[in-house]
């Protein structure tokens, strides 16, 4: 892999490798053969559709997901079955939002590896406080996440993964559900901590609200079918091979854009009604 873009960063080398990796859960294989490398400092998208396997991705770097083999080294450690040194930001969805805690909770728990406890110190809360105002969200400190926006949520769990201070920031579709300037705030604020040296790897399915706009963009579909600038891999035959669809490429002062085809499109609504019918 190049990186073209390196920023500045106390690490050197590659923050994530793997290495002929395939992997999955209970035994079935979800991705297949990957080999892919993040250098320290590295900004990153996978892309892919539905099922691909983006999230088995990011949770394999994790070291949440059983690996059949090959290698996966994580800040030069490798990883077999437990956590990473790494922040991690799942999709909403996936969250339980009975669970009745607060914002300040919730970002306190970024730190739980190091014991919970009921109570805090001052020096400690004073450094949530401060990861919460750098999101916006320190006013909401003690609401219940359950009667956040999603937008609001999304930033009470990326204040968590920050409240770890990691090197290494994994993130799974940051951006969905929530509204344009939210998913603008996310992604500026994602860059202003990778300026600050803070490798990110993120899933979206956004290819031209978000993928687009990032410097490495990592097509998946069960495994890497390519990675580059997504001048480089938004080609007609990537696309296709990353998401079985004919696809349009449009340059527009100088970025990349996808759109679905005419023909392609009314072959899926065709496929549509012949299932409704």
């Amino acid at each position: 892999m190049l990186h073209p873009y390196p920023h500045e960063t106390d690490e050197t080398g590659p923050a994530v490798q793997l290495r002929s990796v395939t992997c999955g859960y209970d035994g079935r294989p979800v991705l297949f053969d990957i080999d892919l490398t993040v250098m320290a400092g590295d900004f990153v998208g996978l892309v892919g559709p539905s099922g691909s396997g983006k999230t088995t991705l990011l949770r394999t770097i994790l070291g949440a997901v059983d690996v059949y083999g090959g290698q996966v080294i994580v800040n030069g450690r490798e990883i077999k079955r437990g956590a990473a040194h790494a922040g991690y930001v799942p999709q909403l969805e996936t969250i339980d939002w009975n669970f009745p805690v607060t914002v300040e909770h919730v970002v306190r728990m970024g730190r739980a590896s190091h014991g919970w406890t009921p109570w805090i110190s001052r020096r400690m809360r004073d450094e949530a406080y401060a990861v919460m105002e750098r999101l916006g969200i320190a006013n909401l400190a003690q609401r219940h996440v359950r009667a956040l926006s999603g937008g609001q949520q999304q930033r009470a769990f990326l204040g968590r993964a920050l409240f770890s201070s990691p090197r290494l920031l994994l993130l799974d579709e940051p951006t969905a559900g929530v509204d344009i300037k939210t998913r603008d705030d996310v992604l500026h604020l994602l860059d202003e901590l990778n300026h600050e040296g803070v490798t990110v790897v993120m899933t979206t399915h956004e290819i031209n609200a978000v993928a687009a706009h990032l410097p490495w963009v990592v097509c998946v579909n069960g495994r890497i079918i390519a990675e580059g600038p997504p001048s480089d891999v938004y080609t007609p035959d990537i696309l296709k091979r990353t998401y079985g669809a004919e696809m349009t490429v449009i340059q527009h002062e100088g970025m990349t854009l996808v759109a679905e085809t005419p023909h392609s499109i009314g072959r899926a609504s065709a496929r549509h009604k012949a299932k409704a019918g």
